[in-house]
């Protein structure tokens, strides 16, 4: 997970790689696919990832492992991506059994072949379910990393099992409350509610490895600029203003050459959401952290201390605007917005973004990438009889 492709490149010939560039708007559009099928699971839906969604089920009746063997049916029809389900009473189980549905599939023998695809814990029986537990390791729960697995396991807590038999209390004043709860939460009891209505970010960000080295400003202002857009879009769809804006620049830590890497935070003198205002920040925070003689490959644009875009704090204008009201920026961007979202990104953009497109140096090579299938009509197969 996360090597460079340096590292792993000789497999391509020995042992038949394949290696394919990102596609981010292909795995967006897929993802919105498989979300909106597997919501048919139950009335409530929590979307934790890109790949994965909490589904709450109360009030349901029936067989709920055949209910949800169909949508893992429909899911793979109609999208094409093949998935494990597992049902709990909180939602430590339930990734739990997420966990134990696509292991029994991949390494027969570790669970019981009908816990395959499927697996509902609630079903099963104390004697079965303490089997289960048995055979998984304690690493394997959710919240659970790999030092307090080690501090477990060094305390001779090494299974689920193990963990399960813990009093909570004992938990809370060996490890913390965050601990305590999903042990609470492997026992049965609901600590974690299903967040079905996400509050919004509260910092945004959009980082970029260079296809190529960048070692001139002018190079690195096009990128900044670009993800500076980018970030701006993201917080305006969330209705948030931004407060500040940190900018970052570095070397590649995997060439032998001279390493570099800063960062700057810049404060917003007004929080908003305006594309010209937050690049403006950007790139003067770039002007501050560049040095001459570094060849770049990364750099990023984040937005802090988000606030919603209804409550501001106003001030007396009492110097030279740019001619500009607050209002007619906001329909600016709505407009610029809208462009983008029908013509697709970078349809409309900052000048100092750069006119080559996806031809600047510092633009992601992308010679792996695979057809946009779903989100462009030029690359819609087409089968003829």
């Amino acid at each position: 997970m996360g090597a460079p492709w340096f590292q792993v490149k000789h497999f391509e010939e020995s042992d038949g790689l394949v290696a394919l560039s990102a596609n981010f708007a292909l795995y967006g559009d897929i993802s919105d696919r498989m979300m909106s099928l597997a919501a048919g699971l139950g009335p409530t839906q929590e979307i934790y990832s890109i790949d994965e969604s909490f589904i709450g089920m109360d009030g349901l009746r029936g067989d709920l492992v055949e209910r949800s063997h169909k949508i893992r049916s429909r899911i793979l029809q109609w999208v094409g991506i093949p998935c494990g389900i597992g049902i709990g009473h909180t939602k430590t189980l339930a990734k739990l059994a997420n966990h134990i549905a696509k292991t029994a599939e991949r390494k027969p023998g570790v669970y019981p072949d009908h816990l395959a695809q499927v697996c509902n814990l609630s079903a099963l029986s104390p004697a079965e379910l303490s089997a289960v537990f048995e055979a998984t390791e304690v690493g394997e729960v959710w919240g659970i990393g790999r030092r307090i697995s080690k501090q477990l396991s060094d305390g001779g807590i090494k299974t689920v099992r193990d963990l399960v038999n813990m009093d909570p209390a004992t938990i809370r004043r060996g490890w913390s409350v965050v601990l305590e709860r999903t042990v609470r939460e492997l026992q049965g009891t609901q600590c974690i509610g299903l967040d079905d209505s996400p509050v919004p970010k509260k910092e945004v960000a959009c980082t970029r490895s260079f296809g190529h080295p960048v070692s001139d400003l002018h190079g690195l202002t096009e990128a900044v600029t670009e993800f500076s857009s980018r970030a701006a879009e993201k917080v305006r769809r969330q209705h948030s203003l931004a407060s500040a804006v940190i900018v970052f620049i570095r070397t590649s830590p995997f060439r032998k050459e001279p390493q570099y890497s800063r960062s700057l935070c810049v404060p917003l003198r007004r929080p908003t959401s305006d594309t010209g205002a937050i690049v403006r920040a950007a790139v003067a925070g770039l002007h501050g952290i560049f040095r001459v003689g570094y060849l770049y490959a990364k750099a990023g644009v984040m937005l802090m201390d988000l606030q919603p875009d209804h409550c501001q704090q106003a001030e007396l204008d009492l110097e030279d605007g740019d001619g500009v009201d607050g209002e007619a920026k906001m329909r600016l961007m709505s407009a610029l917005d809208t462009i983008n979202d029908r013509y697709g990104k970078g349809t409309l953009a900052m000048a100092s973004a750069g006119l080559d497109g996806d031809r600047r140096v510092w633009s992601m090579r992308q010679e792996r990438r695979t057809p946009g299938y779903t989100t462009c009509i030029a690359d819609i197969p087409i089968a003829r009889a």
